[in-house]
């Protein structure tokens, strides 16, 4: 297996690994690996809380790189199966889980970038922060009530979008933590040696109206409707979601807000094809012509690998991401 997977900086475990698994998706902030090892004699103990790190040869490339780094042991599970002798399985994740698991309460002031704020979060966990992309929109003041610290860096990203910004999702890199454009990747990877394409067509989750509320009522007084904008009624019928923003003041914004939550025909495709371990959730790939977003992949390393692509059009990713 052309990967290794080193604990604590200098215990080299290539020999022990079975195999690999690397899974990574919008909705999650870490990237996670499963790692499955044979247990031997002299092994390392392995617990939950020590540094580890994967590295391997790029997709294309001539060297060894990092593709989980900075990460630590999240969980071990033994098991001991008659004629295959004793394993181990080991999930890691990359640091942003400390991001996940944490809740806080905070008061973030006007006038501050998604970027910015990313910063203050991850300084405030002690995560270390790569170069920032300028995220441009300003964001209004928010008191942002018992959460965990990734919803709240999720309300700052679709804030950013629904005032007319870039999507953008946190990345952990091996020079720290970042902010990536959605569909920004330099090289849009062309999906080949495909095994498997499995499309899906539904209305689950369609919308096609979207119903704008201003400031919320009183107990005898239902919140001023800012706008109702319409998508496909007449082909797919009334499918009606509300919206109600404080930062929404006026009908125009309430159009804007709402237009980017219409959808009505949903598609997407479940792919397995030969792996490209530099694709990660959120990259752009060409798909028969087709440029879609990842939504989740896992990669299965190895000489060769495989990989699962969880595939969407831009329009749904936005919805989704911005709703």
């Amino acid at each position: 297996m052309s990967y290794e997977v080193v604990l604590d900086g200098k215990y080299y475990l290539g020999d022990l690994v079975e195999e690999i698994t690397l899974e990574d998706s919008l909705e999650e902030i870490a990237y996670r690996a499963n790692i499955r090892l044979s247990v031997q004699s002299g092994m390392p103990l392995i617990a939950p809380g020590q540094d580890i790190r994967i590295s391997g040869i790029p997709y294309g490339g001539q060297s060894m790189a990092y593709l989980l780094h900075p990460a630590m042991v999240w969980e071990c599970e033994s098991e001991h199966t008659g004629g295959s002798g004793k394993h181990l399985n080991v999930t890691a994740y990359d640091r942003t889980l400390y991001l996940s698991k944490s809740e806080d309460e905070r008061l973030m002031p006007g006038g501050q970038t998604a970027a910015e704020r990313l910063a203050s979060y991850a300084a405030g966990w002690n995560i270390p922060l790569g170069a920032l992309p300028d995220t441009k929109i300003k964001l209004k003041r928010s008191v942002k009530r018992s959460q965990s610290i990734f919803s709240m860096i999720l309300e700052d990203i679709k804030e950013t979008a629904s005032k007319g910004g870039d999507l953008y999702r946190p990345r952990m890199t091996p020079a720290g933590l970042t902010l990536v454009k959605l569909g920004g990747n330099a090289q849009v990877w062309q999906l080949e040696s495909l095994e498997s394409i499995t499309q899906k067509r539904t209305l689950e989750g369609a919308v096609t109206q979207v119903k704008v509320l201003g400031n919320e009522g009183s107990e005898t007084k239902l919140s001023p409707v800012l706008a109702i904008v319409k998508g496909e009624v007449d082909k797919y019928g009334t499918l009606q979601k509300v919206l109600q923003d404080c930062a929404i003041e006026t009908p125009a914004q309430a159009r804007k807000a709402a237009e980017p939550l219409l959808l009505g025909l949903q598609e997407t495709l479940s792919v397995t094809a030969l792996d490209v371990n530099l694709i990660r959730a959120g990259d752009l790939v060409d798909l028969e012509g087709q440029r879609l977003y990842v939504t989740s992949v896992r990669h299965q390393l190895g000489a060769p690998g495989h990989m699962q692509l969880e595939l969407a059009h831009e329009a749904k990713v936005r919805r989704d991401w911005c709703g």
